[in-house]
């Protein structure tokens, strides 16, 4: 593998998905804005709550036999710089073309973020404007710090904000139609 032409892209201050493409396997990046973002190993209780909350998702997916949810890390390619690594992903059976060898090709229905100091910023800011302009139908921001789970829907032209439970409560999504997470049960 030749670091020459990453080293290329950083020149000319803006990286694209074939630059990503690049990185060594299990590089710690995401391409986010044409920039590779170094994203660290997210902390043990990041991946609890990641965990308790794909378990239910997954496991009502899978029952009702609707789609299929998939958890970091895995590519999903929304444009040339715009690469993510979403904490969870929903992809509903009539979206499964999206699922490319490498990479999700496209906006997955329902995208998880849960946020972490390293990465908070661009999950609701860059990310935001990203999933809201791509189409990802239903956006869950999870912050394990104040354990609160926002739903976002998209409307006409951007994300609306459906539900907000802190520490206690029941969000339900509209895009997987059923699903109910009562909050206490991930934090």
């Amino acid at each position: 593998m030749s670091v020459l032409p990453i080293a290329a892209a950083a020149a000319r201050n803006r990286y694209t998905y074939e630059d990503y493409c690049r990185l060594p396997e299990g590089a710690p990046y995401q391409l986010i804005g044409g920039e590779l973002v170094m994203t660290p190993s997210p902390t043990p209780y990041h991946q609890m709550v990641s965990m308790k909350l794909e378990l239910q998702m997954a496991g009502f997916v899978l029952e009702k036999g609707l789609g299929i949810v998939l958890h970091a890390p895995i590519d999903v390619y929304l444009e040339e710089s715009e690469t993510y690594q979403p904490d969870i992903i929903y992809i509903s059976n009539e979206r499964l073309g999206i699922i490319e060898e490498k990479r999700i090709n496209g906006a997955p229905d329902l995208v998880v973020e849960i946020l972490s100091p390293a990465t908070g910023y661009y999950d609701l800011r860059t990310k935001f404007r990203a999933y809201e302009k791509s189409g990802v139908r239903e956006y869950w921001i999870v912050d394990p710090q104040t354990r609160t789970v926002q739903v976002f829907l998209r409307g006409e032209e951007k994300f609306v904000l459906d539900q907000e439970a802190e520490q206690q409560g029941t969000v339900r999504s509209r895009v997987i139609a059923g699903l109910e997470i009562r909050v206490e049960s991930i934090f």
